[in-house]
């Protein structure tokens, strides 16, 4: 791969096929010779932009082929197609008219690193989370034929999106309503030798060919008409037929669900996937296209380490070096800590859900393989599963990000919290994730765990924090959820000895007579910043690192309260049953309902993507924030903080 940098002139794809394609019918007008240069420009393009902005890397390049040749066969937006997970649709951005913008990918106020409904007619359906696309592609269709209308619909879902119960619910229920419908499996995992591809290919374009159909009625209708012999020679053939392509088919677990097959291809040579795509749209009915690609093709330091590159910050794009914080992260020291912790206890497993990187757990997969398991995308499964191994006398750390633990919610309920079975819920990227957005921002995770019995939550400060309460976490006799945020930690000294924090308890960092500043995981460091700045304009605040969310500190909540006469409330989180929703509950049912409560975080909305300091800016949830929110009352503050000295 050459990569093409800016010059003096301009930018260099001006000057190339790419400067030609502005929306997708101008792909119809390009030879095959000017599509695969295409193919390699627009990897130039996508390197290139991700290096400065970040984003998925290894998926996008991977695709580039194959979305060229959806867009050359098929008529979209006409035509509907869904992205699964939807972290490989750069390709399908650039050649639907936000090209000039892509610059601009994962910044504030600029395109989405995911399908938006509100960005493009071309985005039929938004996506970030992984299995859903053919249940949606599936009601799009249904939608069509309810309304008489003829357009094809296409969903594109990755083999690792395929592991998700909720993609095999979909297969099972477009086989049933035989409805048209085309899926296109993007299978970067599987290796298939030539040979086996060659005779698949082979026999996807007998069983696609109209021909091959009409013959094969053809045949049906005459022998039923044979008196007697007819029925008994077409069951015949009909399981001789079966029984061979059992031996030969690689795709029968589809054609059994009521699919059309048609596969393996290769899904980086343009000639065979514009002929497969082809044939896919002349059929009736569902039809699964496999398709076998290669993450980060064309771009070696992706080629070589795929789920390094998965999703990267700013790198070289000469030399793929990432720019990486000095500090580890916060994940990272879960990880350490958990493997710390394995090691004195045998009963500690781990599992994630197709995550075993980016929770940190890789370490604890090396180190101790028989106690983790990776349990695909299945999110549901893997608290229930590890609900099953607490039964069973394990005390098992279920590794999930904070915004893919909402798809278990029902079984952190009834499989584990009704049961009180002490599993560990260790939730990263919690709160503000920051350039992936909407889909991706953990802010959910107090509200939707504080309600459930029997749960205790809480979050650290700092990463030494953190690996206390892990600890703690794994001497807890229930159910218990430790979140955390993305990136690098504070850089605060780690203490040797790791100690149970009693549950419940929270801490006093400031003293303070004129308000009481109560906040919640990494917004402690920032709320003891604002207290700073407070104290600079004359007003003294009192700063308490909560720990808990749940249960919470009562006595040292209302001694406060009765002292300053009004906290702030401050969190990473949804205000709607959040953190600040319980300290007014407690306020509230002990009495103290006069005490003025400010709450801070996110207000009833979801958060757009861009880069996590702009972010807790435009909320409201950074140093001058809190300041700001605080000056603000200072009339209310002059008529009551005094009253309780």
């Amino acid at each position: 791969m050459c990569l093409r940098t800016e010059d003096g002139e301009g930018a260099w794809w001006r000057l190339g096929v790419l400067a030609r394609v502005n929306a997708p019918e101008d792909l119809k007008a390009l030879s095959l010779a000017e599509l695969e240069e295409l193919a390699a420009e627009l990897r130039d393009f996508i390197v290139n932009t991700v290096a400065h902005t970040g984003g998925h890397l290894a998926p996008n390049l991977g695709v580039v082929e194959l979305t060229l040749a959806l867009y050359r066969v098929f008529d979209f937006p006409r035509d509907k197609i869904i992205w699964d997970v939807g972290h490989q649709c750069y390709v399908h951005k650039i050649i639907t008219g936000r090209k000039e913008r892509f610059s601009t990918l994962r910044q504030l106020g600029g395109i989405s690193g995911f399908p938006s409904r509100e960005e493009s007619p071309y985005d039929i359906f938004g996506t970030g989370h992984a299995s859903t696309s053919i249940s949606a592609a599936l009601g799009l269709a249904k939608a069509r034929d309810l309304a008489g209308d003829h357009y094809a619909v296409v969903a594109v879902i990755g083999d690792g999106a395929l592991t998700g119960g909720m993609a095999l619910e979909a297969l099972n229920h477009a086989g049933h309503l035989q409805t048209d419908l085309i899926v296109v499996l993007n299978d970067n995992e599987m290796s298939i030798s030539k040979n086996v591809g060659a005779l698949a290919n082979y026999l996807s374009r007998l069983r696609s060919d109209p021909a091959y159909r009409r013959l094969q009625k053809e045949f049906e209708s005459l022998t039923s008409r044979l008196p007697g012999l007819g029925p008994r020679l077409r069951d015949f053939l009909s399981r001789l037929k079966g029984s061979v392509k059992y031996l030969v088919v690689p795709g029968m677990f589809f054609e059994e669900l009521g699919f059309t097959y048609l596969g393996p291809v290769d899904g980086h040579h343009l000639p065979t996937l514009l002929h497969i795509l082809e044939r896919a749209r002349a059929l009736k009915g569902p039809v699964l296209v496999h398709v076998v690609t290669r993450k980060g093709k064309g771009y070696k330091p992706a080629e070589e380490d795929p789920d390094l590159y998965h999703g990267v910050g700013p790198f070289d794009p000469e030399t793929g070096e990432l720019h990486s914080s000095p500090l580890p992260t916060y994940t990272e020291i879960f990880g350490r800590t958990l493997v710390r912790l394995a090691e004195e206890d045998p009963r500690i497993v781990a599992i994630t859900a197709a995550m075993p990187s980016g929770t940190g757990l890789k370490l604890f997969a090396q180190r101790f393989p028989h106690r983790f398991f990776d349990v695909g995308i299945a999110e549901q499964h893997a608290v229930t599963f590890a609900a099953g191994l607490a039964a069973g006398g394990y005390r098992p750390v279920v590794a999930i990000y904070s915004t893919f633990l909402q798809r278990a919610y029902d079984q952190i309920i009834h499989d584990v919290c009704l049961q009180r079975l002490p599993v560990v819920f260790a939730l990263d990227r919690a709160g503000i994730v920051g350039e992936d957005g909407a889909t991706h921002q953990g802010l959910f995770d107090l509200a939707y765990l504080r309600s459930i019995p029997h749960m205790v939550v809480m979050a650290p400060a700092d990463e030494n924090e953190l690996q206390h309460m892990l600890k703690t976490a794994l001497t807890y006799e229930g159910p218990i959820a430790l979140r955390y945020p993305r990136g690098a930690g504070l850089g605060v000294a780690l203490d040797a000895d790791l100690r149970p924090l009693p549950i419940g308890q929270g801490v006093v960092l400031r003293e303070g007579r004129d308000v009481t500043l109560i906040a919640i995981g990494n917004m402690v460091p920032r709320a003891l910043k604002a207290a700073e700045e407070l104290a600079a304009q004359g007003i003294s605040a009192a700063v308490i690192n909560a720990r808990f969310v749940k249960p919470l500190d009562t006595e040292l909540l209302l001694r406060y309260a009765k002292r300053t006469r009004w906290v702030v409330t401050i969190e990473e989180g949804v205000l709607a049953g959040g953190f600040g929703s319980a300290v007014a509950e407690c306020l509230t049912s002990c009495g103290l309902g006069e005490v003025k409560i400010t709450r801070l975080g996110i207000e009833d909305t979801f958060v757009e993507h861009g880069h996590p300091e702009e972010l807790r800016q435009k909320y409201g949830l950074d140093v001058q924030g809190i300041v700001r929110a605080v000056l603000q009352s200072r009339p209310l503050l002059r008529l009551t903080s005094r009253k309780t000295l």
